[in-house]
């Protein structure tokens, strides 16, 4: 059993079938589902909003991994733990109270998590990393899927690692972009627990084998 999760990210899903994205899913090995909030404000782009939540949720087997790339994001995370979230990720870039936004989420319920852009330092999560379940690093400028890995988040994550390990904290690294089986080994091997993939799963030939490539990559030794 591999010691990492799967993570496929509904942003590269079909959303004319996306019933039927979601059932399939659920006969993977996946363990999350990843489910991107974009208003094109924080980002460039807009995705969707609590009403697709609703529907993931009605549909899905796994737990919600909600990332909430938006502004003022504090004004929405009731909502998105009533439509369904299970995990709730917010960016530190966009909060200005960003303690007070994480004990806002565990209110609710859900797992808290914050997200890293690509230029913002691992070191300003010192002072909060013993509050959080997850951290995202984004491994792309986020926005848009199908972007290329960008390689510096490999020293991100051995960094993350070790100040998680030395405040003795149980918080779960995850990457988010240009993830695939290129590169899921060093990610792994650099102390990731979570992989989120979107084109690398829903874009392939076989979408249920590319999980499973995913999922089974034989180096779970590493994880005894």
């Amino acid at each position: 059993m591999s010691h990492y999760k799967i993570a496929p990210s509904f942003l590269a899903a079909d959303f004319g079938n996306l019933q039927r994205d979601i059932e399939m899913i659920n006969n993977t090995e996946a363990d999350w589902c990843h489910v991107d909030i974009m208003d094109g404000l924080f980002v460039p782009n807009i995705s969707f909003g609590q009403d697709i939540v609703k529907v993931i949720k009605k549909y899905s087997k796994l737990p919600l991994d909600v990332h909430l790339m938006i502004e003022k994001p504090e004004k929405f995370i009731e909502s998105f733990r009533e439509a369904g979230a299970d995990h709730i990720t917010v960016h530190q870039e966009a909060c200005v109270h960003l303690h007070r936004t994480i004990q806002q989420i565990k209110a609710t319920g859900a797992k808290a998590g914050v997200a890293l852009n690509p230029h913002t330092p691992v070191s300003s999560l010192y002072d909060i990393i013993e509050d959080l379940d997850l951290v995202i690093l984004m491994s792309v400028n986020p926005g848009f899927g199908g972007q290329k890995f960008i390689y510096r988040t490999i020293h991100k994550i051995k960094e993350l690692k070790e100040m998680i390990t030395t405040r003795n904290s149980s918080t779960l690294i995850e990457i988010d972009g240009g993830v695939g089986l290129q590169n899921a080994e060093v990610i792994l091997q650099a102390g990731a627990d979570v992989l989120v993939a979107g084109n690398s799963v829903f874009h392939a030939d076989n979408p249920q084998l590319a999980v499973y490539a995913l999922k089974n990559l034989g180096i779970s030794g590493l994880y005894a």
